[in-house]
């Protein structure tokens, strides 16, 4: 369960540790129950068996566990991972590649993408909305003389995302509300890591009265330049958590369709600078929103912080923020827990 985040219980209110609710962010009661049932609706798919909920699972951190990549329509192979919608409302671009920037137009690309929900057309989708009697009567409620349209069903949805926060976590009582004793000795250790050392806060930035931790912007990693270098080599793949096995390009092409190469914000802007670099997550709620990368590649938070110890993976696009750190074991250990305190 979800203990930390909740809707705010006042207008402009956030949870300790976050920042002051965009403007236009707090949505009338009808319209926030009308994007919730939209929201966990899997008549807004084609065949009527998938909803935003299936990969953005509440329980799971408004992500899933189960799987790197998302599943799509009738099985299909979602080329990245689902991001968590956790503080959702605060993200200027979305998307791992950043291609959207707002709630109420983002629904529309999933709902539409032929991998995914795999919908014909937005009509398609309002048609069915409109046949379906309750929903009627709640999108009279939600937006009075608006009725059905891509407009309302999107603003529904964000009326909705925008209440997923998370936020008052044991970090932030200690470090904004004063209470010592909320992070052990060894957290506190990882915290100086994460702010010195290992130089985790010159992306995932740390602000003086709240922290998203997350600076908008997109890094090269490494991760998908290997991906795209192996295309042809094998896949690991996880069979169950915490269960992997290997097998080969040609096996997955019996089960799945080829997968063109993911080359990041590049896909975006067309800089060749972009290549192979996706966007900061949020670390909010990280030890919930597992696996982790923008492909679901690395399954803990160890291996995330083996993965930046080594300096990632060399291309000649990599970030220079991206480098060889030297942490010891205990050093490792202690920057895992204050991840997990968040």
């Amino acid at each position: 369960m979800l203990a930390a985040w909740a809707a705010p219980s006042n207008a402009g209110e956030a949870p300790l540790g976050l920042p002051p609710l965009p403007p236009g962010a707090v949505a009338p009661p009808e319209r926030i129950e009308l994007g919730r049932k939209l929201f966990f609706d899997r008549g807004l798919s084609f065949n009527n068996t998938l909803s935003c909920a299936m990969c953005h699972i509440p329980d799971q951190g408004f992500t899933s566990n189960q799987t790197a990549t998302s599943v799509g329509l009738e099985g299909q192979t979602v080329r990245r991972n689902a991001p968590t919608l956790l503080n959702v409302v605060y993200r200027q671009r979305l998307f791992h590649d950043g291609r959207e920037t707002g709630l109420s137009t983002q629904a529309w690309g999933p709902i539409l993408n032929p991998l995914e929900m795999g919908n014909p057309s937005a009509g398609y989708v309002l048609e069915h909305v409109r046949m379906q009697p309750a929903y009627g009567t709640a999108f009279d409620s939600a937006f009075p003389g608006r009725g059905v349209s891509m407009d309302t069903v999107g603003d529904a949805l964000a009326a909705y995302e925008a209440t997923l926060l998370d936020g008052n976590t044991r970090f932030d009582r200690w470090h904004y509300g004063g209470q010592r004793d909320a992070l052990t000795s060894r957290e506190q250790e990882g915290f100086a890591l994460f702010t010195g050392k290992a130089g985790c806060g010159q992306c995932h930035l740390i602000g003086p009265r709240h922290a998203l931790f997350s600076d908008g912007n997109w890094h090269n990693t490494g991760i998908g330049y290997a991906r795209t270098m192996i295309a042809g080599g094998p896949q690991v793949v996880e069979l169950v958590p915490g269960l992997r096995t290997v097998v080969s390009r040609a096996q997955l092409a019996t089960i799945q369709a080829p997968q063109a190469n993911d080359l990041g914000r590049f896909e975006v802007t067309l800089n060749p600078e972009d290549r192979w670099a996706y966007m900061t997550p949020t670390l909010r709620a990280i030890s919930r929103t597992a696996p982790y990368m923008h492909d679901g590649s690395l399954t803990s938070l160890t291996e995330v912080v083996e993965f930046y110890d080594r300096g990632g993976i060399d291309n000649p696009e990599k970030s220079a923020l991206i480098r060889p750190l030297g942490l010891s074991e205990v050093e490792k250990a202690a920057l895992v827990a204050f991840l997990q305190a968040l």
